[in-house]
């Protein structure tokens, strides 16, 4: 590896930061995901830049037996959400008050529900990961998934790694923004901001029926199995389990009780295979 790469990334794959990862070109990012592939004995599936957060931002998918993989670097992150720095739309507001009206949503405002849905602001050091740029429905109770996976040397996410890996380092309410269509709810829509790939390449947050699972049993993520909107909620509360900090502990509490034992192939998962160097 030439000298910038010495100078610019650590030692061990693992260890590579986001910030490291931003401040090297595109040639040397290629190189990086060359190693990648050796060690996972997989290939380079794409490498592309694209503008994320004002800055570039190198996208790296490499396959491996027949599976995508997102690169994503980690070091120091920061996660959650911030609710004592963000206000509401008064569409947003206005919205929310029609549901409360209906007898849905979790506190008398908006800021009162999310503070009950979402994860607090918080910081935390993450290594560098390949995540799985699909997630899959389990084929085993949530128990006994993480003795599936490292079958094939793989492992379930933590909540962390999850909201990373959906963030990518945004500090806004959803991964595309504070806003969302108020005007349709997520579910059939084709042309909304959902069916955009995350900044690190993932197809994430993309449908609400969908009720993601990590090695933490008080969250779900990525949907609520299609519950805002069989119920109706209203338009602002059926985007909000796109949320990246959404953790909706009410669907969780279902998924890991005895109720949700006998649904487990409705939910998925999204493996994460680590680097060793």
């Amino acid at each position: 590896m030439s000298d910038l790469r010495a100078r610019l990334l650590p030692t061990s794959l693992a260890d590579l930061s986001l910030d490291q990862w931003r401040s090297v070109d595109l040639p040397t990012a290629r190189r990086v995901a060359q190693e990648v592939a050796d060690l996972v004995e997989g290939r380079v599936a794409a490498v592309e830049t694209l503008e994320h957060l004002g800055a570039p931002l190198h996208r790296v998918r490499i396959e491996r037996n027949a599976q995508e993989f997102a690169l994503l670097p980690g070091g120091a992150v920061t996660l959650g959400f911030d609710l004592d720095a963000w206000q509401p739309t008064p569409e947003q507001a206005a919205d929310y008050a029609e549901s409360l009206d209906q007898g849905f949503g979790c506190g008398p405002d908006l800021r009162a529900h999310l503070a009950q849905m979402l994860s607090p602001l918080r910081k935390a050091t993450l290594a560098t990961v390949l995540m799985a740029v699909e997630d899959g429905n389990l084929t085993a109770p949530p128990a006994d998934m993480p003795a599936v996976l490292a079958a094939r040397g793989l492992r379930m996410p933590s909540s962390d790694e999850w909201e990373h890996a959906c963030g990518a380092g945004a500090d806004t309410l959803f991964r595309w923004g504070n806003d969302c269509p108020l005007d349709r709810i997520p579910y059939g829509d084709r042309t909304g901001p959902q069916n955009q790939l995350s900044a690190f390449g993932l197809r994430i947050t993309y449908d609400t029926y969908r009720t993601e699972l990590t090695n933490v049993t008080t969250a779900v993520h990525g949907g609520d199995g299609g519950e805002s909107v069989c119920g109706g909620y209203g338009p602002l509360l059926a985007w909000l389990p796109l949320a990246t900090a959404n953790r909706n502990p009410a669907m969780a509490e279902f998924v890991h009780g005895p109720d949700g034992e006998d649904l487990y192939e409705d939910f998925s998962t999204r493996p994460v295979l680590p680097l060793r160097s």
